[in-house]
This record gives structure tokens, sequence and C-alpha cells, in this order.
């Protein structure tokens, strides 16, 4: 009982950026890697984490192959699963995008890329990528560093 402890204490940062898109596609898919890199090395952070996020509920954003055909095929999917139909009820509303819905909810709208000695800890393929599904208006990507 007579012994001291020490505590280690480490300090967790954050650091966000914002990214905006304006895609001239009303579907788009944009590699956006080489700026997640960008954010996480003006943060300084060496051990952590980066949360993207799209800000909107008809984008998504995922890490997979930067393969064009790859892409085409995931586009192809989604317009299966969530097609461009009129009778969607949420076009009830006055809106026409109620597949731009239901492809964000595939896709999910947001991701967490591991950091490892200031470097995205991500597989030898994986890329991260935004994805559009209601484009041709400005939306919005949080990018939030954290660690130490």
């Amino acid at each position: 009982m007579g012994g001291s402890r020490r505590a280690i204490v480490e300090v967790v940062r954050f650091h966000t950026e914002y990214l905006t898109f304006k895609t001239p596609d009303h579907r788009q898919y944009v590699n956006i890697t080489p700026r997640v890199e960008s954010a996480l090395k003006t943060s300084g952070i060496r051990e952590g984490m980066v949360l993207v996020s799209a800000m909107h509920i008809t984008a998504g954003v995922w890490v997979n192959d930067a393969e064009d055909g790859l892409i085409a095929d995931i586009d192809e999917w989604l317009e299966k699963l969530a097609p461009f139909r009129k009778d969607y009820r949420h076009h009830e509303t006055g809106e026409t995008n109620g597949d731009s819905h239901l492809k964000s909810l595939l896709v999910h709208h947001q991701v967490i890329v591991p950091v490892t000695a200031g470097k995205l800890d991500l597989g030898p393929w994986q890329q991260v990528y935004y994805a559009e599904f209601d484009g041709q208006r400005a939306k919005r990507v949080i990018l939030k560093v954290m660690g130490e």
C-alpha cells in the first residue's frame, strides 16, 4: 500500500474540416481519400481515427476499391435495389428524390477510418468515397480527426 501510483494521461485532440460538394451529375461517386489524408496531416494526429460523415440524407460515404468497373457495378446494384420511380410516398410532399434517400440508407452516411503512425490505416485497395444520390446542389461532409 505504500507504493506510489503514476498515471499517464494522454490528451485526445480533435480537428474538424468540412468538404463541400456540388456534383454536376444527379448520381456521382467521388474518391475523397486525398482530402481525408490532407485533413489528417493538418491535424498532426498520429494515433486515432477519422470520422467521415455525409451531412445530408441523400448522400453517403463508403470504403471500398477505387476501380471503375466496381463503381459502375455498385451504381447498377443501388439502382436495382432503390430505382428511380414516381410513386414513392415521399414524393407526395413535393419532393422527387425518394430513391436517393433509400440509396443513402444502403451505403450509410459515415465511416470511421483508423489512424496509425500518422497515416490512414486502410487495406491495400481501400479508398474513401463520397456517394451523391441527389446532386447538383451544395452538400457537406464533415471530417473529424480524433486522437493523439
